[in-house]
């Protein structure tokens, strides 16, 4: 289990240290997929030796395959000799999507394209998935839409960080020191996509109440909810929770939560003794939100839940004969 440093005890230091500190330069090669309703989702690919284990990541909001964590997992993968595949979703590779609509915490449609793509072009596939954050609950919420028809390639699954409870997770970005430290910067950025989508789409949103949003209910009451069709925020937070699904899951999966991460809190965890049989919970008491950085030094530190990641899936993806 994970033990902090003496420099990364606290839950916000964790939370805010991997995007200010850490770089991890991967060489990646783009691929532009079409979905089904006319737009686009890019890949990015971290090569490795052909029919090597492949490990697809899910960013968080606002994410990328630029994110600190991404490519830390890419390159643990990289180690063990593995390929690397992110999954940017759309409006998130640096450039936006052609449709009005944008993604949400919920939107498993384009991960379940990518997956059966991917299964398609190598029937003997060995493929782990990571999500961390919103694609930590987009990979859940997925595996427990998909219950017991989640193709065999994908041998097992790793969600770090995620937000059970979109609801209550909420809740505590909107108010107090999460709101100003965390809230507001993601919300500069989701309103900048919508003054930029704007100018080609007209007003497909309320642009007005978009540009006063300042808080996750004000703006997924006027932008997520009628991009996608929820009734209000209530009505998305609800069905877009991952929360719910944890109990169908049938494909050997690991939780990865701090009980000390600003964004989900802790009474919003599932409960490790009420899991599926296949599912494991790891929920270390330090570790804030995609941190759990480890390392005497801080400007030297490592990711402990990226390792525990790989290392859960190592013994999943091990065996090349066949799939599961």
């Amino acid at each position: 289990m994970f033990a902090p440093p003496w420099w990364g005890r606290n839950g916000h230091l964790q939370t805010i240290w991997g995007p200010l500190v850490r770089r991890h330069p991967v060489a990646l090669r783009r691929e532009r997929v079409p979905t089904g309703d006319g737009d686009f989702v890019d890949l990015d690919w971290a090569p490795g030796p052909t029919g090597a284990p492949l490990l697809l990541v899910l960013h968080g909001l606002e994410g990328s395959s630029g994110s600190h964590y991404v490519r830390g997992l890419l390159r643990e993968a990289r180690a063990d000799g593995w390929r690397g595949v992110v999954l940017n979703f759309r409006s998130c590779s640096g450039e936006l999507n052609r449709l009005p609509r944008f993604y949400h915490s919920g939107d498993t449609g384009d991960l379940d394209a990518i997956v059966q793509l991917l299964a398609g072009r190598e029937p003997d596939l060995r493929l782990g998935a990571v999500g961390v954050s919103l694609g930590g609950n987009v990979l859940l919420k997925w595996l427990g839409e998909r219950h017991l028809d989640v193709p065999g390639q994908l041998r097992g699954a790793v969600a770090i960080s995620t937000p059970f409870d979109l609801a209550a997770c909420a809740r505590a970005l909107d108010r107090g020191l999460r709101r100003a430290l965390y809230t507001a910067n993601f919300m500069r950025t989701l309103r900048r996509k919508v003054r930029a989508k704007a100018r080609s789409h007209g007003a497909f949103v309320d642009l007005r109440a978009a540009a006063r949003a300042r808080t996750f209910a004000e703006y997924d009451r006027a932008v997520t909810a009628p991009l996608h069709g929820f009734a209000d925020e209530a009505d998305y937070w609800r069905r877009a929770s991952s929360g719910p699904y944890v109990a169908r899951i049938r494909r050997p999966t690991l939780l990865l939560n701090a009980l000390d991460d600003p964004f989900v809190p802790p009474e919003t965890l599932p409960d490790p003794g009420r899991l599926p049989s296949g599912v494991r919970a790891e929920f270390p008491a330090h570790g804030g939100h995609a941190g759990f950085l480890e390392g005497r030094w801080p400007w030297r530190s490592r990711s402990w839940a990226e390792r525990r990641a790989l290392e859960f899936l190592r013994a999943l993806l091990a065996d090349p004969g066949g799939v599961c």
